[in-house]
């Protein structure tokens, strides 16, 4: 039986608790319905995070999000360990997105209001965190808007993003440097203008 404690959200790279998701995954393949809650608690920033930087429509993100647990709970059978918790997840998640987009063929902007809902105050989102979704989501590009997303807020490495997202490595590390280099110069200006 699965023993229910709290681990920190944003540390899926230990060991522990990579662990810790691949023992509620087996549980939930066995309908405990507490290892699921716990599941969506530790994942759903994640995965919500992930889907609206692909999507940019709160409404589609959260539609991706419900999907998404919905083929965890019936897919965690078939679930095969590997110590890539998240990957499986945001590699379901990323897979509804795509769907999503070719039913809707469309991608617009983010409301300011959806980001807000995402990042108001009862989420477990950091000061810094927010400001960093922020500014990704206005200055990024798709591509390296999403790597931001897997490395800094869902905890991917590089190299396992680089194999979610079928890219090579050093292109992984070049947008993500990239993006980072570009957030690092709009934060600069903010701070000069304020």
């Amino acid at each position: 039986m699965l023993v229910l404690h709290s681990r920190p959200e944003d540390e899926y790279e230990t060991q522990s608790n990579l662990d810790y998701l691949d023992q509620c995954i087996m549980e939930v393949s066995q309908r405990n319905e507490e290892a699921f809650a716990e599941l969506y608690r530790l994942t759903s920033p994640s995965v919500y995070s992930y889907a609206l930087s692909i999507l940019k429509n709160n409404f589609d993100a959260e539609d991706v999000m419900h999907d998404c647990y919905i083929n965890i709970y019936q897919s965690a059978g078939s679930y095969k360990s590997s110590g890539k918790p998240m990957a499986w997840i945001l590699t379901i998640t990323r897979n509804l997105c795509l769907q999503k987009l070719r039913e809707n063929t469309r991608v617009s902007d983010i409301p300011d209001e959806d980001w807000e809902r995402f990042l108001g105050p009862d989420n477990n989102v950091s000061v810094e965190e927010k400001l960093l979704i922020e500014k990704c989501m206005r200055i990024l590009t798709d591509e390296e808007r999403q790597i931001v997303v897997l490395h800094a807020i869902a905890g991917f490495k590089h190299k396992e993003i680089a194999s979610h997202m079928g890219l090579l490595l050093p292109t992984v590390l070049s947008k993500y440097n990239r993006a980072m280099k570009k957030l690092k110069l709009e934060l600069e200006k903010e701070s000069e203008v304020s």
